[in-house]
């Protein structure tokens, strides 16, 4: 009995093995086949998004930094006043001059005269190729505050931090970020662009020396920015500049989400460094906020600048670029 038993209990084990082994090797042959995968370091990394379909870059995904720029405003301020003949002019000549090479940009120092000043037009290119775009901004600062409502500071310098040192901010830190293979791009900073209703100056001298030497240029687009870093930034569309091109800048703000700070309607009608080209019938736009409440007073200081207004304009003037390689 006691045998019997035994055996009864090992055909019900082998049962319960044969059983398991079926169900297992049922399994095994129902899953799909998978092709061996050899370990690398691509399949390590967390996937990421595919490209964008466009070319523009997404809304904050420049490699323009707003930060940076602001910092090279407030290095612009320290050197103090910066027109024609002053230490800090000279200071800042020889500063830009060396972001822009360190960037890896040929910089040229155009020397001129004009109402016997001396005037020094920095220019900046990647190549020896013509220029397709050139984009500018003055650098020199204004002698004396007039606008202040402080009559015993209407003599004093500006400091110039929204007006002259924010679009060199910007320009400098496009330097850094624009990609090497867009289309022929030159940064031009014009001299002596600030002093007008002073005895012996005028408005933008820099600017109209460029354009009288370098006659045989001939260009898509120029983009003069000035007065773009105020932290309430509004930029209107200027009476006197190329509709088409600022047709296409509104676009890309559109786009990148700034519409509040492009704004739609016309408001001003600029005499800047973008009147020579126009005179000249190049097209050119003035990228400005003349609403700036500190123009031409002690109080235009960094303070009154945003990094976040630099960065809206960076990016966009960087996107219309990036777009403007592609057509």
């Amino acid at each position: 009995m006691k045998n019997r038993s035994i055996a009864i209990y090992f055909i019900i084990i082998g049962f319960v093995l044969l059983l398991a082994a079926g169900l297992y090797a049922f399994s095994f042959l129902s899953q799909p086949e998978a092709e061996p995968v050899t370990p690398t370091i691509a399949n390590t990394l967390t996937p990421t998004a595919p490209p964008s379909e466009t070319p523009y870059p997404e809304i904050g995904q420049t490699p323009f930094l707003g930060h940076r720029a602001y910092a090279d405003v407030e290095t612009q301020v320290a050197f103090g006043p910066r027109w024609p003949g002053t230490k800090g002019h000279a200071q800042l000549v020889a500063w830009m001059r060396g972001e822009l090479e360190a960037a890896g940009w040929q910089v040229e120092i155009q020397e001129t005269e004009a109402l016997g000043h001396p005037v020094k037009n920095l220019v900046a290119r990647r190549s020896d190729a013509s220029p397709q775009i050139i984009l500018g901004a003055h650098y020199d600062s204004r002698m004396f505050a007039d606008h202040d409502l402080d009559p015993t500071k209407q003599t004093e310098p500006v400091p110039a931090a929204n007006d002259g040192a924010s679009g060199v901010a910007v320009l400098l830190e496009l330097a850094r970020s624009l990609p090497e293979d867009t289309t022929p791009v030159w940064l031009v900073f014009f001299d002596a662009e600030d002093n007008g209703r002073i005895d012996g100056w005028d408005w933008i001298l820099g600017s109209r020396e460029f354009v009288k030497n370098n006659p045989a240029i001939q260009l898509k687009a120029v983009v003069v920015i000035d007065m773009i870093g105020d932290a309430d930034l509004n930029i209107y569309r200027e009476r006197n500049s190329n509709a088409d091109i600022m047709d296409e800048i509104w676009a890309v703000a559109k786009m990148l989400d700034y519409e509040d700070r492009f704004l739609p309607g016309y408001k001003w009608s600029m005499t800047d460094d973008h009147t020579p080209f126009l005179e000249a019938g190049l097209p050119a736009v003035d990228l400005i906020d003349f609403d700036y409440p500190y123009y031409h007073t002690t109080e235009d200081t960094p303070d009154k600048v945003s990094a976040e207004s630099l960065q809206v304009v960076g990016d966009t003037l960087y996107t219309w670029i990036i777009q403007k390689s592609v057509q």
